[in-house]
């Protein structure tokens, strides 16, 4: 996590030197579009030859892309250099295609049931540290070292990620390898439709972290922060925070009805950002939405696990975080052609996020009042 997520607020500045600034959009949403197609395989291949192949081949990507950005710099053609760098933004999301479908797979093959949303909130921790460090990290060795100082540290934390992913053990019965038959997405078995009331609700909360992602680093730095990678440590330590405790609740209290407090949190920490035009106001934004994405995640993710069938809980993942590929790439485009047309709508575009949390909060509404209704005529 610390690996990819620290290139994240540096990549803008990175395209200017191309004079390339009015594709900032394309970062995210080519990252996006790598990792949903990828999907199609991980879950599927994670059921059936197990989770560790998943998780490793998604590690390998996340450590050769950092050389492939630092390549990107001896192209003497910026136009050329431009469509090399689009080209491994959009390999690069093979990452997190394959390694989170695989790592949460792995998880709940340890953990019982009854701890289950505890335990992804205790992953979702690791993974916040390591987008809490990587940003800050990203952004010191951006600005005072350059960014091939940047890339080369995060092909090294991939590098260290593999090794340390080889030492894991194989939590799928009768794994077997893989075959040319798990990359056939024809012969179905790719998506698991019982995932799709926690893709619904995923749906428009990507929508809003795609639009955080594209357009915030400029935010950031229109508000006087050097390092733009720190405003992520307050997003992402707020988030550590709750997951501590929103995991544990998810399991004692429900998944949808911790969603309701998400998507409440959502819409109002997109309000702030709204209304940001002053240090203090973004940093509240920032805890108000981390705290948001700290109760959301850990919960999803249970969720979706709930709902899938026997044997089929990778493969549910995989569909559910189709969705979120989808809604990051939907609002990474949108926002970044948006703004890049029209700097002054950037406010503007958190205010249009704020209605992704009142989607989600009316749709988790309907889903608990279906299922009550279910429940009680039985």
């Amino acid at each position: 996590m610390a690996s990819f997520g620290m290139l994240l607020p540096e990549l803008p500045g990175y395209l200017e030197i191309y004079g390339a600034g009015h594709l900032i959009g394309w970062i995210v949403a080519l990252f996006t579009v790598g990792a949903f197609f990828s999907r199609f395989f991980s879950g599927r291949i994670a059921d059936r030859a197990g989770r560790k192949p998943v998780m490793l081949f998604g590690t390998a990507v996340t450590a050769l892309a950092g050389l492939a950005y630092i390549g990107v710099g001896w192209l003497d053609d910026a136009a050329f250099a431009v469509s090399a760098f689009m080209i491994i933004r959009l390999l690069h999301g093979l990452s997190t295609g394959f390694r989170p479908t695989g790592t949460s797979a792995l998880l709940t093959d340890l953990v019982p049931i009854q701890r289950r949303g505890e335990a992804l909130g205790y992953l979702g921790v690791a993974g916040n540290a390591g987008m809490a460090l990587g940003p800050s990290l990203g952004s010191w060795l951006a600005v005072d070292f350059g960014y091939d100082a940047m890339f080369a540290a995060s092909s090294l934390l991939g590098v260290a990620s593999y090794m340390m992913t080889r030492r894991l053990p194989e939590t799928l019965p009768n794994a077997r390898t893989v075959s040319w038959e798990d990359l056939n997405v024809f012969q179905g078995g790719t998506v698991e439709p019982a995932a799709w009331p926690a893709a619904m609700f995923l749906l428009p909360v990507a929508v809003a972290f795609g639009t955080f992602l594209t357009v915030t680093p400029d935010l950031v730095e229109g508000l006087g922060f050097v390092y733009k990678g720190s405003f992520n440590t307050i997003v992402v330590m707020a988030s550590i925070a709750m997951r501590l405790v929103a995991g544990k609740a998810s399991d004692k209290y429900g998944r949808p009805q911790l969603l309701l407090v998400g998507a409440v949190l959502l819409a109002l920490g997109m309000w702030l950002f709204s209304a940001a035009t002053s240090v203090p106001t973004l940093v509240a934004a920032g805890v108000v939405y981390g705290m948001s994405v700290g109760i959301n995640m850990p919960a999803i993710f249970a969720w979706t696990v709930d709902l899938a069938p026997a044997g089929k809980a990778a493969t549910a993942l995989g569909t559910m975080l189709m969705a979120l590929e989808v809604g990051i790439g939907v609002g990474a485009f949108a926002s970044g052609s948006l703004y890049a047309s029209n700097p002054s709508v950037l406010l503007t575009l958190y205010l249009g996020c704020a209605w992704c949390g009142v989607v989600g909060l009316g749709f988790m509404l309907w889903w608990i009042r279906v299922h009550k209704t279910e429940r009680d005529n039985c």
